[in-house]
């Protein structure tokens, strides 16, 4: 079954093969963790490239980071549709930009690049930002519009992109503007000053995962005999299991911490991209 955002994988091992089969359903496949990101390495990272005239935020730390782990393991952005394993053709991250004004936020898709820079990520996540702000909708806010006209026309059409969606025949227009349709969403909670959450994954779309990011707090660590606090950024991640072992999940958090804590590793592209 050919699908206009992804191709077919078929290099899994056969228990991945046999588990989409077993959890038939993403809300079923869900594993939750929450990590925690050093804040102050984080801190003095975008102090010094701010002193340098660069503006970064935590946010574009964590989506470069982010970028620079699955270019590395290509399993993060693959998605289970129809019992069948695909790769994504393209890295998305969908994400809420807040308006100014107290208007309602939107939410919106980011394309990326593997080879993604921390400077190419800040860069394309301004101007995201920008026109995101600025427009009075966007592809997913005209979607929704559409939608909602006529609340009769909901249970129809859904039950039609559903149907659609599973035999990978939803239009590329649809598939754009659609937030449900993406490698990753992110949330940064801590913008309105609210605690991380572990958010489930859609059953609808092909999200792999999602992650909140929260209010900072503070841990204990021993530190020449005796007991210091930490500041630390804390992560709620939700993934779909189906897609990567625990292990391989576990080598991916492992790299973003090493990269959180060394940003200035994703100053340069990648030596090297591995692809499905």
């Amino acid at each position: 079954m050919k699908r206009k955002d992804g191709k077919r994988f078929k290099g899994a091992d056969m228990l991945y093969t046999i588990a989409p089969f077993i959890m038939d359903k993403r809300c079923d496949s869900c594993n939750s963790v929450t990590e925690h990101l050093s804040y102050d390495k984080m801190h003095a990272y975008i102090l010094k490239k701010r002193a340098e005239g660069v503006n970064l935020s935590y946010m574009t730390l964590l989506i470069a980071a982010y970028v620079r782990v699955v270019s590395k393991y290509p399993a993060l952005n693959r998605f289970i549709v129809n019992k069948r394993i695909y790769s994504r053709n393209d890295l998305i991250v969908a994400m809420v930009v807040q308006r100014p004004d107290g208007a309602e936020g939107t939410m919106s898709k980011l394309k990326l690049e593997l080879t993604d820079t921390v400077f190419d990520v800040n860069n394309k996540i301004e101007e995201f930002v920008s026109n995101n702000r600025a427009e009075d909708t966007n592809k997913t806010d005209s979607l929704m519009r559409n939608l909602t006209k006529f609340t009769w026309v909901l249970p129809p059409a859904i039950a039609i992109f559903k149907w659609a969606d599973k035999h990978g025949l939803l239009p590329k227009a649809i598939l754009d503007a659609s937030p449900f349709h993406a490698s990753m969403v992110i949330s940064n909670l801590a913008s309105i000053r609210t605690n991380h959450i572990h958010h489930h994954i859609y059953d609808f779309g092909t999200v792999g995962m999602i992650i909140t990011m929260g209010n900072m707090v503070n841990l204990p660590k021993e530190q020449d005999g005796r007991v210091v606090l930490e500041k630390h950024i804390p992560l709620g991640i939700v993934c779909d299991e189906r897609i990567a072992s625990g292990y391989y999940y576990s080598k991916c958090f492992r790299e973003l911490q090493t990269l959180i804590n060394h940003p200035e590793m994703l100053e340069l592209p990648p030596q090297q991209v591995v692809t499905d």
